[in-house]
């Protein structure tokens, strides 16, 4: 035998000791704890490959985790329908760099103690609230960071001394107030600052020193002047803010903006200069050279005067001799014979016209009126014609009257013209909620405020200040709620009366002028039905948008369901359908009445409210031209979408399968979409609708705080109702008209036969 050769040996060891690792995990075991609990926290979600307990990220390819070696460096889960919290162990991480969690549905706070090496923090549209951790201050490599629309409340924190590395900042689309800390100012890398659609407060003096290229502080609190050099900035946005636009330094006592004749070039610069040191000497000599120069000045203004007033006598007595000559005496004989060549008459191309004009609104007022519903009150509809040909005629004899002014004062015979006196434009019948506000044929379109203003009479308007008293200052206490449209606060007038105001979030509404907006209000104002929330006014002032409602004081069948226990355990089989039926005529009410159909678009229990006598108030009416492509995404994956919306595409039909998984709601007491139920019953309608037609399974899936008091039969046609609802196919589904006449024939057979 040869000679034993250990190097080899050595070598052969070594693999398979390397082998052995591998097998064991070769992920940092730090990292693997962290993730761990960090998948725990967020609900075990149906995220590929994760588990609860060990594995090896970076050798199995978790979904949206990126390693370099052994260690995680990148959690990029944007968009992933993620819920829960955060937790506490993000902290364990070793070398992350980059977090991005952004449009999810994570709430609860951010969490203190985040990587030490993290660089990229990106926390953006999701439901997180609380207060921003002061805690930041740790995070020296941070170069970009986003935590956008949000529900974070409270001041901004004095800890940005040490992120000195940061790049982009986002805090836009929260409830931040108080003014902005100077430690703002030792971000001498930042480029890009977002702190819109805020409540913040002071001035803007600490960013002046910033090399700032894209600044956005719109729909804030902001006040004083802002500095010059922002106002150099490429991209500065600064609209919706108080700001005091006065100049520092006070005027001077002369107003006039160039010198006077004469002056010396000393006088056409500043005589104040502050950083400038004082010479007594040579003060006293300027004030003798000054004094010199002011009494040259006004000789020679005084001589200019003198001038002045001679030019202009020798002027008025010219135009008196030439008013005297005998060949301007023929002017008023002309005027005279041109304005009672006819006394009392018009044109008669101008009669005939106007009796055309009241012979068709004669004939409209006569043809019979359909029936509109509440949608487009009757007496909007049968004054807005009448108003507009009133209106009409007398704009033609003023016309006319400025047509003979005009022609007398040019001395020539001009005939009346036809544009003068052509009637307006007829009007389209009113078919449909939408006809008063949109921009018909042939008719200019809404240019100035004041005329949208006219427009909506049926609401009232609020300023910023009177809304700030009636919510105290958009407290917390005041909070109702908020989602992608916006933040909801309870608002008491000094009357008692309670209202609920929607603050627009500046997403929402940004691509809307103020007029624009106030058309869209009048559009929803127009909104009039029993279980629609009506709106009662607004507020557009300084960039703000605001919708205010009328207050429903017992929550939404969300909250009776799945949050208020004493609620829920009340809620009789009798009382659901009820629930059901009445928002099905609310959405009957969008889909069929009004013309063209409103689709709503966000119709889930959190929107289906409940009044003083629980009867249901629908919401978000008519708000849908305010939803982002983003939020229709989101939506999705709620478990309230429809399957036809991942082709983007939003019908009627789409709001009916809303419905049946709200219905699905009513039936199990289940969410529409919930975490902490195994993989298999996350989505309701997945879990629930292959059982809808086994009497057997439909009987374990009723909500078991009912205990079983409920009619077979009734229960199984609620089933059928909602399994049509729930088709895939959006042809399959019923228009929302069928399925409140099959629950109202529920409900009537109810009130005879005491079974329901």
């Amino acid at each position: 035998m040869g000679r034993f050769n250990w190097e080899i040996f050595g070598q052969v060891l070594v693999g398979l000791m390397s082998t052995l690792v591998v097998c064991q995990g070769f992920t940092d075991p730090r990292d693997v704890a962290a993730i761990n609990n960090l998948y725990g926290a967020l609900g075990t979600p149906p995220l590929i490959g994760w588990v609860q307990a060990g594995g090896d990220p970076c050798t199995e390819g978790w979904q949206g985790v990126q390693c370099v070696n052994a260690n995680i460096t990148a959690i990029a889960l944007n968009g992933a329908n993620l819920g829960g919290v955060l937790g506490e162990s993000l902290g364990v991480f070793a070398s992350i760099i980059q977090i991005d969690l952004g449009n999810n549905h994570i709430g609860g706070i951010i969490p203190s103690n985040l990587p030490t090496t993290t660089r990229i923090l990106s926390l953006s549209g999701n439901q997180f609230t609380g207060t921003i951790p002061e805690t930041f201050s740790t995070l020296g490599q941070l170069t970009d960071m986003s935590l956008s629309n949000n529900h974070l409340t409270g001041v901004i924190p004095d800890t940005f001394q040490q992120l000195t590395g940061l790049i982009n900042l986002d805090l836009s689309g929260n409830n931040l107030e108080g003014q902005l800390p100077p430690s703002l100012g030792n971000l001498l890398s930042l480029t890009k600052l977002h702190l819109q659609d805020n409540q913040l407060t002071g001035t803007l003096d600490v960013l002046q020193d910033l090399p700032l290229i894209d600044l956005d502080v719109e729909n804030n609190l902001f006040s004083g002047p802002v500095p010059d050099k922002l106002l150099g900035i490429p991209n500065f946005r600064r609209a919706g803010n108080p700001f005091n636009t006065t100049v520092l330094s006070s005027p001077p006592a002369s107003p006039p903006s160039a010198p006077p004749i004469g002056s010396p070039p000393s006088e056409q610069v500043p005589r104040i200069r502050p950083n400038e040191p004082s010479n007594p000497e040579t003060s006293s000599s300027s004030k003798g050279e000054n004094f010199l120069s002011k009494r040259i000045v006004w000789i020679v203004v005084a001589g200019l005067v003198i001038v002045i007033v001679v030019a202009l006598g020798l002027c008025l007595c010219m135009s008196r001799c030439c008013k005297g000559r005998p060949v301007t005496k023929k002017v008023p004989k002309r005027h005279e014979m041109d304005v009672h060549d006819v006394p009392g008459e018009k044109p008669k191309h101008e009669t005939s016209l106007l009796k055309t004009s009241h012979n068709e609104n004669a004939q409209k007022d006569t043809e019979p009126k359909k029936e509109v519903a509440a949608a487009v009150p009757k007496r909007n509809e049968a004054s807005a014609v009448p108003r507009r040909n009133e209106v009409a005629g007398v704009s033609k004899q003023n016309d006319v009257a400025e047509v003979a002014r005009h022609r007398d004062e040019h001395e020539i015979d001009m005939p009346v013209s036809d544009e003068y006196i052509l009637p307006p434009p007829p009007l389209p019948p009113l078919n449909n909620p939408f006809e008063k506000v949109i921009i018909r044929p042939n008719v200019p379109p809404v240019r100035s405020r004041k005329q949208s203003m006219e427009k909506l009479s049926s609401v009232r308007t609020f300023s910023i200040a009177s809304l700030q008293q009636y919510t105290n200052s958009f407290s917390q206490e005041n909070l109702l709620g908020g989602g992608k449209l916006g933040t909801v606060y309870r608002s008491e007038l000094p009357d008692g009366k309670l209202l609920a105001v929607k603050k627009l979030d500046g997403a929402a509404s940004k691509n809307q002028t103020d007029d624009d907006f106030l058309e869209f209000v009048s559009r929803v104002s127009e909104l009039q039905h029993v279980n629609i929330v009506q709106l009662v006014g607004f507020c557009c002032e300084h960039g703000q948008r605001l919708l205010v409602y009328e207050y429903c004081g017992n929550g939404t069948v969300y909250e009776a369901l799945h949050i208020d226990d004493e609620i829920h355990k009340n809620l009789s089989w009798n009382a659901r359908v009820r629930l059901a039926l009445q928002s099905a005529r609310a959405l009957e009410y969008l889909h069929e009445v009004c013309q063209p159909p409103i689709v709503h678009q966000n119709f889930t229990s959190a929107n289906v409210l409940l009044d003083d006598g629980f009867a249901v108030r629908v919401s978000d009416c008519g708000l849908a031209p305010l939803i982002s492509s983003n939020y229709v995404t989101q939506f999705q994956g709620s478990g309230y979408g429809a399957p036809e919306l991942e082709m983007g595409n939003y019908t009627c039909q789409s709001d009916v399968y809303s419905f049946g998984v709200v219905m699905l709601e009513l039936l199990t007491g289940r969410k529409a979409y919930d975490r902490s139920c195994p993989r298999g019953e996350q989505f309701l309608v997945r879990w629930a609708a292959p059982q809808l037609h086994d009497i057997d399974a439909l009987s374990r899936m009723v909500d078991p705080s009912l205990k079983g008091t409920y009619p077979s039969k009734s229960l199984s046609r609620l089933a059928d109702i909602i399994s049509l609802c729930v088709q895939p196919e959006p042809e399959f589904r019923p228009p929302m008209s069928e399925i409140v006449e099959d629950l109202q024939h529920m409900v009537g057979r109810a009130r005879t036969r005491d079974d329901i």
